[in-house]
C-alpha cells in the first residue's frame, strides 16, 4: 500500500492512477488529519508527502513521523517544488529517504516508488553475506540489524548508512562521498544530511548498548569511519 498526501486533487489522482496502473495499491489524501487517520487503520509501504499542505505541512509530518516508533522505518518520498533546493535539503535532513521535484513524470514516480520498496526490504535473487563489525550484525537482504543480539529500529537511510560503513570499515568515507552512495546526490549544498543521520544513527546504537555508537568515528575535517563495533 502507497499513501501519497497532496491536497491539489488533478495531481493526486493522476498519481494514483499510474500507481495502481503498475500493480501497486494505492491511497491519497488532501490533509494531515485524513492521513493520520487512515495510518491508525493501516501502515502503509511507502509515503509520498508533498510540502505545501494545509493544517501541516509536508515537513512537519515527516518529522512526526520519524518521531514516532511504529513509522520510522517506513520510506517516505518528498514531493518539492520545481528547483527549490531549500526544500530539497530541508526534506533530507528531516529524514526523507527520496525526493522529487514537481513536474514531475508518473513512469519515474512509479519507478522511484518501486526502487524504495525493493530497498526496504524485497529479497534479493541470491542470499548476501551479512555484514559483521565487533558486536553489530546488520543483514543485507532480511533488512535486519542489531547489536548484543538487540535489534535497532532504523529509518531507509539510516540502514543504508550504516550498511555503507560496514561494507568499507576501517576506511575513511567523506561526506560528500556518503550523499553520493547513499542518497544519490553530487552536491553539498549546505545540507548537514550526513551529520544530522550519523548523529541519529549513533543514538540508536547507544540506546540498544551503552557505547554502541563509538563504533562511528568522526575524522575531522574528512568524514566518518566504522570502528571495531563494540565488545
Amino acid at each position: 500500500m502507497i499513501y501519497y498526501v497532496e491536497d491539489d486533487a488533478n495531481i493526486r489522482e493522476l498519481a494514483l492512477y499510474a500507481l495502481r496502473q503498475s500493480g501497486l495499491e494505492a491511497r491519497g489524501f488532501g490533509t494531515a488529519s485524513d492521513f493520520s487517520a487512515a495510518l491508525r487503520v493501516r501502515m502503509p509501504q511507502v509515503i509520498l508527502l508533498d510540502i505545501m499542505l494545509p493544517e501541516m505541512d509536508g515537513l512537519q509530518i515527516l518529522k512526526r513521523l520519524r518521531a514516532d516508533p511504529s513509522t520510522t522505518s517506513i520510506p517516505v518520498m518528498m514531493i518539492t517544488a520545481k528547483g527549490s533546493e531549500y526544500d530539497t535539503v530541508s526534506g533530507l535532513d528531516a529524514g526523507a529517504d527520496d525526493y522529487l521535484a514537481k513536474p514531475f513524470g508518473m513512469m519515474e514516480l512509479v519507478s522511484r516508488v518501486n526502487a524504495l520498496i525493493r530497498r526496504a526490504g524485497m529479497p534479493a535473487a541470491q542470499e548476501r553475506a551479512a555484514l559483521i563489525c565487533g558486536d553489530i550484525v546488520l543483514s543485507p537482504d532480511a533488512h535486519t540489524a542489531q547489536i548484543h543480539d538487540v535489534s535497532l529500529s532504523l529509518t531507509l537511510k539510516e540502514f543504508d548508512l550504516l550498511r555503507e560503513l560496514m561494507e568499507h570499515a576501517g576506511c575513511v568515507l567523506t561526506r560528500d562521498q556518503l550523499l553520493q552512495d547513499v542518497w544519490s546526490i553530487s552536491y553539498a549544498g549546505g545540507t548537514r544530511t550526513v551529520d544530522v543521520h550519523i548523529q541519529t544513527l549513533r543514538s540508536k546504537l547507544d540506546e540498544a548498548y551503552t557505547g554502541g555508537g563509538d563504533a562511528i568515528r568522526t575524522v575531522r575535517g574528512v568524514g566518518y569511519r566504522m570502528g571495531d563495533g563494540i565488545r
